[in-house]
């Protein structure tokens, strides 16, 4: 099996709400999607994510989870710069999730935040300074810059 993902399912309380959250309130564009039944939105070049009910979910997949308690994950949106972790925050607040934790500058010289989407899921929003080869080429300011402007560019060209 080659190391890849290309699509990542959040079994959602409410495909309605998770929709209108995803959708509406962050303003990102369904790929593909069968209404009342599932939502697939293009998160990344080759990636996709999921929305689908968490009961269909684990009737497909096996029990996932523990009472209603969200998987325990957390997912990523990777930044530019700090300034933009504090507007990713804010706009998802706007769109109805909780702040979980402001954006604060960590050990290691980074900026993170994180907020729960409206079925408890954590997304971590982080501008990361690393040079480390391995980070850099995904993790790194100029990658975060770059995928921004490719997906301006794409959304301009829709």
């Amino acid at each position: 099996m080659d190391a890849s993902i290309s699509l990542l399912t959040l079994g959602v309380r409410d495909l309605a709400v998770a929709r209108q959250f995803y959708v509406d309130g962050l303003g990102w564009a369904p790929a593909f999607e069968v209404a009342d039944d599932v939502c697939f939105i293009k998160v990344g070049a080759g990636l996709l994510l999921g929305l689908w009910s968490r009961d269909a979910l684990t009737a497909e997949a096996g029990g996932l989870y523990v009472g209603d308690e969200p998987a325990p994950i957390s997912l990523a949106h990777m930044v530019p710069d700090a300034q933009s972790v504090t507007r990713v925050l804010a706009d998802a607040v706007a769109a109805g999730a909780t702040l979980i934790a402001p954006a604060t500058t960590r050990e290691w010289g980074g900026v993170t935040g994180y907020f729960a989407d409206r079925d408890g899921y954590r997304w971590e929003v982080a501008c990361n300074p690393s040079t480390e080869p391995g980070l850099v080429a995904i993790l790194g300011v100029a990658a975060a810059a770059a995928r921004i402007r490719a997906a301006a560019q794409a959304s301009v060209s829709s």
